[in-house]
């Protein structure tokens, strides 16, 4: 690994207490869980049908990204529906996105809670959805949207520990403790999900060890831009990994990032020798065949850099076609648990080449390009009406 000062950066100690972190933040959501519950079948009770709309800017749009190919599953019994739309998207076309007659469940992910657009966001919802409820995922209690007030039959806020609040610029424990505390909240068991972090949080440790041995590895190699790919839950959080290394390497590597069966319309003429591809395997057996395919495809082409691959399965084709392995001992379990181990080395990755290329993790933008809560967004009143 590389030489660090005596004082470990915020960023290293954030991606690196995340295992512990996920188990603290399910007992403290436990505590939780009948207001929780209570909330939610209040609003199954009163409606048929509902939309579910995970949402935030940057990292936390990727949230929703992320989770909601796997929670649409988990609340079809309600008759709801979830889908993901940035804060971004929603303040700048509310017209679009709001559907006056549709009961609207919006759920806000924020580390900090004073986005502009975020704020934006629920207003406008608040105002042109007539059935229009509110849940806030936030890492920060003080924060714009922790502060806003409905009834509590309208609004849910979830403050998350203290610890999931980065200080360094780059989202990393706030990233994977949101995701959990949505899965969680949906949840139909939620004693069997916090069994299920207890495998992930040993997983997410293991991974800490396997990246202490890879990384050094991939820093002796020539690459000069990094593509990631993964299907289903792993098409966000190939998105969020590709926005990680560019973030903390103040963008001097391009990154992509795609789907397994995408990754060949279009995007894959980015291949180079001096293009890295990590490609995050999953865990079912059918989605399982297009990860594979496109690691021999890629594997077999002349012109083109190290090829990297994360599992949660031993696996001889994986071992055969790829030139860089991480196998981690989630077998049998859903890809939403992958995401959480496999999160981590994309993060530390980012921080170790950020380090390597003599770049401050805590600090990659000095010059204020991007900040810590985005800087310079106006907000224009919208006159319009659904």
């Amino acid at each position: 690994m590389s030489n660090y000062s005596k004082e470990i950066p915020h960023t290293r100690r954030e991606i690196e207490q995340q295992p512990e972190l996920w188990v603290k933040t399910v007992k403290q959501l436990s505590e939780e869980k009948e207001k929780m519950e209570q909330f939610l079948h209040a609003i199954e009770k009163k409606h048929s049908h509902a939309r579910v709309i995970f949402t935030g800017a940057g990292t936390s749009a990727f949230i929703g990204e992320t989770i909601y190919p796997y929670v649409r599953r988990a609340i079809r019994n309600k008759g709801w529906e979830s889908e993901a739309i940035s804060t971004t998207n929603l303040t700048a076309n509310p017209y679009l996105f709001l559907d006056k007659e549709i009961p609207t469940i919006m759920v806000s992910f924020a580390r900090s809670g004073n986005s502009p657009e975020s704020v934006a966001a629920v207003e406008l919802a608040e105002r042109l959805v007539d059935e229009f409820y509110e849940i806030t995922i936030t890492c920060n209690q003080d924060g714009a949207l922790a502060k806003r007030k409905q009834g509590e039959d309208r609004q849910l806020v979830l403050i998350l520990p203290e610890e999931s609040n980065d200080k360094g610029l780059a989202m990393t424990s706030s990233y994977s403790t949101m995701v959990l505390t949505a899965l969680y909240l949906f949840s139909e068991d939620k004693t069997s999900f916090a069994e299920t972090i207890l495998a992930v949080s040993s997983a997410g440790k293991e991974m800490l060890q396997e990246c202490a041995d890879l990384i050094p590895r991939l820093l002796e190699t020539e690459f000069s831009r990094i593509v990631y790919l993964g299907s289903g839950v792993f098409e966000g959080l190939s998105r969020e990994s590709a926005l990680k290394f560019l973030e903390l390497t103040g963008g001097r590597f391009p990154t992509m990032f795609d789907t397994s069966l995408g990754f060949r319309h279009g995007p894959k003429s980015i291949l180079s020798s001096g293009t890295m591809v990590v490609v995050y395997v999953s865990n079912h057996p059918y989605t399982r065949k297009y990860d594979l395919d496109i690691l021999k495809e890629i594997y077999s082409m002349e012109e083109r850099g190290k090829l990297v691959v994360i599992s949660g399965n031993q696996d001889a084709e994986v071992e055969e076609y790829s030139d860089y392995q991480i196998t981690i001992p989630l077998a049998g379990k859903e890809d939403i648990a992958l995401a959480f181990p496999y999160v981590i080395f994309a993060q530390l990755f980012a921080y170790e080449t950020s380090l390597h290329s003599g770049i401050s993790p805590d600090n990659p933008s000095p010059t204020g390009v991007i900040s810590r809560v985005v800087q310079g967004v106006q907000i224009y009143p919208f006159e319009g009406e659904n």
